[in-house]
């Protein structure tokens, strides 16, 4: 039987001379472990260790806007005139027996109020709630053909998280994760915000690891002024008391971790408290929006109250990617609050104003910072709206037709890709299932979502679940 040994117990050198000839046959050693950590080898040592892509990647990093409820892209994106024109009629025949989270469709169909106008150079259409988003379009590709298969938000968050419409599968952070691992081994890899208190639907699941090591899965900080709790030191408490009990800890935990290899959440554990103690040192500083100037917080909002919260968020993402953090997930709305079953115009009217210029000023600022060409920004929810009203002035979920939009990280800009039906229901021209759209964001960074494998019970896993394939119009 092993016996453990405490680093207390370890004999120190009694004289200069032993120190030195101790030290000195300890150079190699270091001079490996720096070797190993760059290659996937170094799992068993750091499983978030940098790897190489598997493809050419056109991004280091994602930035995951994800607006929780589902918004409307009959009001934001996709302009129909024909849903203007048939206001207040059942829906035609032609669309046959439509079910939706709320049962059969047969309320009468709901025009939109917004003014449409078309901006940049390719003329995309954007509505007049996003009025600064507009101001992007030259960088964005908007996809109008977006598909899920969740009618209601537990499945359609999940799907969108994990491409699976029940919960166990990892996210898609934690792909990422797994897949490329960080370039600051002194921040998480895969960072979550949200921006209210209300519970996102699933909770942590949304960003867990499912069947891989809990080490892939995303840490959630918190808003408001301590974006990371408890990161100081109690009053008192030096750094190398701080090391010597994380010392402690680690051996305690490692010898009951040698015993039961099978539970990675303890491995997870020990990884955690190793990597709260590196940003001890570094994470007060990638966090502190003080250093950036009032111009900047300005551009993100951080100057008016309806949009400071998110803008905190979108600075905190920005300064994330720009130290090598892999993927941030950005939720607004968190508790669904872009669910508009009811008064559509107050929800999305709110919702928009205390988003839009938060994310105008990402792209901005990563653009004029050189970072976009190699950040992917996504804009999207779990599902859109219908075209057919509920509750008089509400529309309901809507998994069969949406649209989402990309940025940066290799797509090309000005570009408004695949279409919905007349009445924006179904998405009926270069369709993209949420496989396809998980799968163009792996490719996009340099992974093959069929080639990306875990095996779990003795059979492949992909993140993808077999399916899903990268859009090439995005790149083209």
């Amino acid at each position: 039987m092993t016996t453990l040994r405490h680093p207390r117990h370890m004999q120190f050198a009694s004289s200069r001379r032993e120190f030195l000839s101790q030290c000195g046959g300890g150079f190699g050693a270091v001079a490996l472990a720096s070797l190993m950590s760059e290659s996937r080898a170094a799992e068993s040592l750091n499983p978030v260790a940098a790897a190489v892509p598997q493809l050419k990647a056109r991004a280091k990093s994602v930035i995951f806007l994800f607006m929780e409820g589902g918004p409307s892209h009959l009001d934001t994106f996709d302009p129909k005139p024909l849903l203007n024109e048939l206001a207040g009629q059942p829906l035609p025949e032609s669309f046959g027996k439509v079910i939706l989270a709320m049962g059969e469709a047969k309320a009468p169909l709901l025009a939109s109020k917004r003014q449409w106008k078309q901006h940049g150079e390719a003329g995309t259409w954007v509505s007049d709630w996003l009025p600064y988003t507009a101001q992007c379009v030259d960088d964005i590709a908007v996809l109008r053909s977006c598909w899920a298969n969740g009618i209601n938000h537990s499945s359609g968050v999940c799907q969108m998280n994990t491409c699976s419409l029940v919960g166990g599968r990892p996210s898609l952070g934690s792909w990422v994760s797994y897949g490329l691992g960080t370039e600051n081994e002194n921040l998480p890899a895969f960072v979550v915000l949200q921006d209210n208190r209300s519970s996102v639907v699933n909770g942590p699941r949304n960003w867990s690891a499912g069947f891989m090591p809990a080490v892939y899965q995303g840490i959630r900080l918190q808003d408001g002024s301590e974006p990371i709790p408890n990161l100081k030191n109690p009053e008192g408490i030096t750094d190398r008391r701080q090391r010597e009990k994380l010392e402690y800890l680690n051996w305690l935990n490692r010898g009951f971790a040698d015993r039961h290899p099978e539970q990675t959440e303890l491995e997870a554990r020990i990884a955690s408290y190793e990597l709260g103690f590196r940003m001890q040192a570094q994470a007060p500083e990638a966090i502190d929006l003080a250093e950036e100037t009032a111009a900047t917080q300005a551009l993100y909002g951080l100057d008016q109250k309806e949009t400071a919260t998110y803008g905190r968020m979108c600075l905190l993402a920005r300064r994330m990617v720009e130290r090598g953090v892999r993927f941030v997930q950005l939720y607004h709305g968190a508790g669904s609050k872009w669910d508009a079953h009811a008064k559509i115009e107050t929800n999305h009217t709110t919702n928009c104003q205390s988003m839009d210029r938060c994310v105008a000023g990402l792209l901005q600022d990563l653009k004029q910072r050189g970072l976009l060409d190699e950040t992917l920004v996504v804009w999207g929810g779990e599902f859109g709206r219908t075209p057919m009203s509920e509750q008089g002035d509400g529309r309901d979920h809507n998994p069969t037709g949406f649209t989402m939009w990309m940025a940066g990280g290799g797509v090309r800009g000005g570009q408004t890709l695949g279409t919905t039906d007349e009445l924006g229901l179904h998405a009926v021209e270069d369709r993209l299932h949420v496989q396809d759209i998980h799968a163009s964001i792996l490719h996009l960074l340099g992974i093959d979502n069929m080639a990306l494998t875990w095996m779990h019970q003795g059979r492949p896993e992909r993140p993808t679940i077999n399916e899903g394939a990268f859009f090439k119009r995005l790149v083209g």
